[in-house]
């Protein structure tokens, strides 16, 4: 699965391309609980055709009501222009209509016939792994786009709206394998456009998870080739010093939110002492290279293991911060419960 906000604007890039009338939904404000965050962006087809999310389905159920042709439209969608700001779930009977939590009021602003060049040039950019940010002047609804130089919370005004939207989070696996593909397709279900290299071929040849591009080059020149981002994770898994040790370290250079290492405790170690040794590493160079890696939950199977790696990642990703009695934890019962 791609990044949801990609597919949302690919998919409504080429609706308007094929002369389909679409409105582009966007999350603008939210007060007490909602279902879905700022931001958060869904394409509605005057044809009845939904995809992405605003609410879960309640408030979709309601749009698709107003607009699409499926079923009668309640109303005409219009045809470009200023965009509307709506609200839901005001009213206790509301909140209860719309299944929104108790208390829940969301905001929305409503994108008419959205302009096909500019939604081309946008996931353009987006697919060539720009950071930008997409600007709508709430007069009427005209689209500038510049690249952004940092993320950027969703923010809106009396005059505009302003959302940054970046590319696809990555994921490099070092080492095919069992645990390689169920990771992989964690990864991908996550949202991650996953890159696999391995240079043996006795094991890249039984490899079998669709949508992952294959390289065969040695892993410190994957690493470069893959020129890791803030967006982008690196993972070693073939337990061979060979192949994972050039690679963490060329990966730490870069700006990798997450970079480890698959293991127990005793590699982890031999591994940090390696690189002190023989590649001139400190402490403070190696503060980031995770090992071993994993939340702990007890995994004892590949795909145990890949549930507990993966969690650990999103954890990352999302800034959350673990406790530090479960990373203890995972250094002692899990890995070593690897061997």
């Amino acid at each position: 699965m791609e990044n949801l906000d990609v597919m949302v604007l690919r998919t409504l890039r080429d609706w308007r391309l094929a002369g389909r009338r679409a409105l582009l939904t966007t999350v603008v404000r939210t007060w007490g609980s909602s279902p879905r965050p700022v931001g958060s962006i869904m394409a509605l087809a005057e044809d009845g055709a939904v995809v992405g999310s605003v609410s879960g389905g309640c408030i979709e159920d309601d749009l698709i009501a107003r607009y699409s042709r499926l079923h009668g439209a309640a109303e005409p969608m219009p045809a470009g222009g200023a965009p509307a700001l709506v609200k839901y779930g005001i009213t206790a009977d509301e909140a209860h209509r719309f299944g929104l939590p108790c208390g829940g009021t969301l905001e929305l602003l409503l994108e008419y016939d959205p302009e096909p060049s500019s939604l081309e040039a946008l996931v353009a950019s987006l697919e060539q792994g720009r950071l930008m940010q997409r600007t709508v002047s709430l007069a009427d609804g005209r689209v500038t786009l510049a690249e952004a130089s940092s993320p950027a919370a969703l923010s809106v005004d009396e005059r505009q709206l302003v959302n940054t939207f970046g590319p696809e989070y990555r994921m490099l696996l070092i080492g095919a394998g069992q645990l390689a593909e169920y990771l992989a397709t964690m990864a991908k279900f996550s949202g991650f456009a996953v890159t696999l290299c391995d240079p043996r071929v006795e094991y890249r040849s039984a490899w079998a998870v669709p949508g992952v591009t294959v390289t065969t080059e040695m892993p410190d020149d994957a690493v470069t080739a893959f020129r890791p981002d803030r967006r982008s994770c690196v993972v070693a898994l073939t337990h061979d010093p060979k192949l994972d040790d050039l690679a963490l370290l060329e990966a730490l250079a870069t700006d990798a939110f997450y970079v480890g290492a698959i293991g127990s405790r005793r590699n982890a170690e031999a591994r940090r002492a390696r690189m002190v040794e023989h590649f001139d590493q400190t402490a403070e160079s190696l503060a980031r290279l995770r090992g071993p890696i994993g939340i702990y939950i007890g995994s004892k199977t590949p795909p145990e293991i890949a549930v507990s790696v993966m969690a650990e990642i999103l954890a990352v990703k999302n800034a959350v911060a673990l406790p530090r009695e479960t990373a203890v934890a995972n250094a002692k019962t899990l890995h070593e419960a690897r061997g």
